[in-house]
This record gives C-alpha cells, structure tokens and sequence, in this order.
C-alpha cells in the first residue's frame, strides 16, 4: 500500500513538473518520459531515438585507414583529404561531399553522394555516409534500404552493421537491431557504438537489467559519452540501484551541463532518496532548458 501511494504521488509530482514536454534538448536528444519507479516501460517513439550513429560514425569503412577520424589525442593529424584535380570523378565527388557534410550541407552532400553512386552503384562508404545523412533527417526507411545495400556487398562490415542496429532501433524494430548488434559484437567485443545501441535496444525492449552491462561497457569505452551515462542511469534506475543511477545522471551533467533529461534523472533519483529539495531544483533546471 504504501509503494502504491508512493507511485501516484510521484506520478502528480512529475505531471506537475513537466506538464506536456515536447521539446527537445540542445543535442538533439528527445526529452524522455519520466521514469516511474516499478511503471511500466514507455513504448518506443518515432521518429527519433538518440541511437549512435551520425557524427561518430560518419566515417564508415573500418579498412580504409586514410578516412578514419582522427581521435582527440591525435594532435597534428593532417587535414582530411582534398580533391586532386587529377583524381576520378567518382573520388573528387566523394571528397567533395564529405566536405558539404562537415560544413554542414546537408542538401549538398546528400546530392552529391547520390550523384556518385549513379556512376558507382557499389561505393560503399559513400552509400553508408547517405544512409547517415538521411536518418539524421529523419528519413529511416530510405537510410536502411541503402545499408541493406551495403551488406550485399559487404555483409561483415562492423561499421555498416551497427548503423544499421541504430536505424532498426530507430523503426521500433528491436529484435532485428539487436541481431544485427551481437552480430559485431561477437566480433568486435570493443565497438563502443555496438555495445552502446545493444544497451539502448535492450532498455528500449524493458529489459533493463539485461541492458546494464553493455551500457556499462559503452561507457567504459567511451567515458565522454554523456547519453551513454544518461541511459545507465536510467537502466539503474529501473532496477532501483539508486547510488548507481545518481552517479551516472551525475556523470551526464558533468559532460554536458545543460542536459534536461539528466538533470530531470537526477530529480528522480533525488526524490527516491528522500531529497526532496534538490530534486526540485533539478526538476527546475530541467524544466528551463527544455523549453529552450
């Protein structure tokens, strides 16, 4: 009786906190449903799920050495490639629409990776790079048609199919995600991208004690990933590790200070702890931002 109470108390705090968010956060991450100690898994929205894909994997096949994005720590890396004027066409558009890409053209990439692959149906990357940009606007149906044509020539690459887990777990489509992800993980055990989205598939299916350790591991790869660590809290939360789920929500904040779903996790958690105060003042903090 008394969780029962507890449960509908939270429920009027967390209705009156955030009242009917839509919006979004500046990442670009969906503001998340508040998370109801013992409720019922939310059901997957569309269009959008903050599955890592685009700007770390923006670079997409693992063999071609000279396209791998250079990592934080590589000071002095040359500067990515520049068209030779004696180059083939196909490359000198390639090169021309990775640049539209990283200045943030959109339009332009996406025409010109299309162009390309009418002379060159089989390029890879650059079929992989449009899947990319498409999902980023939202149109997954297409971006997964062009990674399916990528595995047909392909069919191991742990690049592709990790992009492709990600837009399958963007479609609600979470059994084929989560094959596609155990698929690389199998072999390539320290794919962060892949343990991460398996984590994401998994918490997206309810199952959040199955999900933690590969969240868990994402984070261990990758200790800069605050949504990683907003998605661990989440999963601890569920599970009611408190002191777990606090130490992640706040490992998300510190990364990326005005994170509205973290800060709103950290009120959660802090209100399960008896701390009322402070989690007002982070429902507070989440509530500006997200209206942002």
């Amino acid at each position: 009786m008394k969780r029962t109470r507890y449960k509908r108390r939270m429920r009027r705090r967390l209705a009156a906190e955030m009242g009917a968010r839509a919006a979004r956060d500046p990442a670009g991450d969906p503001v998340e449903s508040p998370v109801v100690p013992d409720a019922e898994p939310e059901a997957p929205r569309r269009p959008h799920l903050p599955f890592e894909l685009a700007e770390e994997m923006k670079v997409e096949s693992p063999t071609d050495e000279t396209e791998r994005p250079a990592s934080e720590d590589e000071a002095g890396a040359p500067d990515p490639p520049t068209a030779d004027p004696g180059a083939p066409a196909g490359d000198a558009l390639y090169v021309s629409a990775r640049e539209a890409s990283d200045r943030g053209d959109e339009a332009a990439a996406i025409g010109l990776y299309s162009e390309l692959l009418k002379r060159d149906p089989g390029h890879i990357r650059a079929r992989n790079n449009l899947a990319l940009l498409l999902d980023q606007g939202g149109d997954h149906a297409t971006a997964l048609e062009h990674l399916d044509q990528c595995l047909l020539h392909e069919p191991e690459n742990p690049r592709v199919l990790v992009n492709r887990g990600a837009v399958l777990g963007a479609l609600g489509r979470f059994q084929e995600a989560e094959q596609d992800l155990r698929k690389v993980l199998r072999v390539e055990p320290g794919n962060a991208e892949g343990q991460f989205n398996l984590g994401l598939v998994l918490s997206r299916k309810g199952l959040w004690r199955d999900a933690i350790p590969f969240l868990r591991r994402a984070v261990e790869l990758d200790a800069d990933r605050a949504v990683a660590f907003f998605y661990l809290g989440e999963a601890l939360n569920h599970v009611d590790d408190l002191d777990g789920a606090l130490h992640s929500y706040q490992r998300a904040v510190e990364l990326r200070p005005n994170y509205p779903n973290a800060l709103y996790g950290l009120g959660i958690v802090l209100d399960r702890l008896n701390r009322p105060e402070e989690a007002a003042v982070m429902y507070r903090r989440s509530r500006e931002l997200g209206g942002k």
